[in-house]
């Protein structure tokens, strides 16, 4: 068991076509396999927030964001999985709304599609979220719930 706690960053992600959802796609080959989850990674030595929501959503969805800001932080100990984040969740919209998430790393994501809050909240219930976003969506945070309002 390794014995430091991570960083990851997660981006909520408006989607243009419908303000009111966001981003979204299902996790494989990694910790959370099959549990749907934010684009997102870890945060590198020295990186803002703001920069790795960046470079982790274009890596993984060939988007580029802007509007970038902080969100929520979340404390995430994963014991069944002998892990332990801290989880900073970043508020975004891509820059051009008509280019569509494609699927770059497909080792590691399903693909993506857009989900309301009202969705996730429904998902978490079935326990189908990655835990960072499931503890989020329990914790409820205002900003980010009137994000998508």
């Amino acid at each position: 068991m390794s014995e430091v706690v991570r960083v990851g960053v997660g981006v909520f992600i408006k989607d243009p076509s419908n303000p009111k959802r966001v981003i979204c796609g299902i996790r494989k080959g990694s910790h959370g396999a099959g549990s749907l989850a934010l684009p997102g990674g870890h945060l590198e030595m020295y990186e803002t927030w703001e920069d790795c929501a960046k470079r982790e959503v274009h890596e993984e969805t060939g988007l580029a964001l802007v509007g970038v800001k902080f969100g929520h932080v979340t404390n995430d100990p994963m014991p069944s999985e002998s892990k332990h984040y801290v989880t900073i969740f970043m508020l975004a919209t891509w820059s051009d709304g008509q280019t569509r998430p494609k699927t770059m790393e497909p080792n590691k994501c399903e693909g993506w599609a857009s989900y309301s809050w009202e969705e996730l909240e429904d998902l978490q219930a079935q326990g189908k979220l990655f835990g960072p976003l499931d503890r989020l969506v329990q914790e409820k945070p205002k900003n980010v719930v009137d994000f998508l309002g």
